[in-house]
């Protein structure tokens, strides 16, 4: 079995609902990482050196690679990454090996069987 890391990167008040719509289109969890900042096409706004944007999360999903288009487009659908600027993006790369998965694997397995 093969899998992808997609990483999300949105506003925290997206987290959930970029998190769900992962677990809808096969996900089966993810690690997420509070409290980042990033800094796109616009440099971000101060007021008296403060920060005046939000805080972003970093949501990390090992999901197995024929499930891996279609969970990477529900979330970016849910979070807006086409329509709003600064909304977020979500990319995914090769992974060439991992351990710890045994559990997930068989639920995984049921749910991809019919497209292997």
């Amino acid at each position: 079995m093969r899998f992808k890391l997609i990483m999300a990167l949105v506003d925290n008040q997206e987290t959930d609902a970029v998190l769900d719509a992962g677990r809808r289109a096969g996900a089966t969890g993810a690690t997420i990482i509070t409290n980042c900042r990033g800094e796109g096409l616009q440099p971000e706004k101060t007021f008296l050196g403060l920060s005046l944007t939000g805080q972003r999360d970093i949501l990390l999903f090992l999901v197995e690679e024929h499930l891996s288009r279609a969970i990477l487009e529900e979330i970016a659908t849910v979070g807006g990454f086409e329509e709003v600027s600064g909304s977020g993006i979500a990319f995914q790369i090769d992974i060439e090996d991992a351990v710890g998965l045994s559990h997930q694997i068989k639920e995984i397995s049921h749910e991809i069987e019919d497209q292997i």
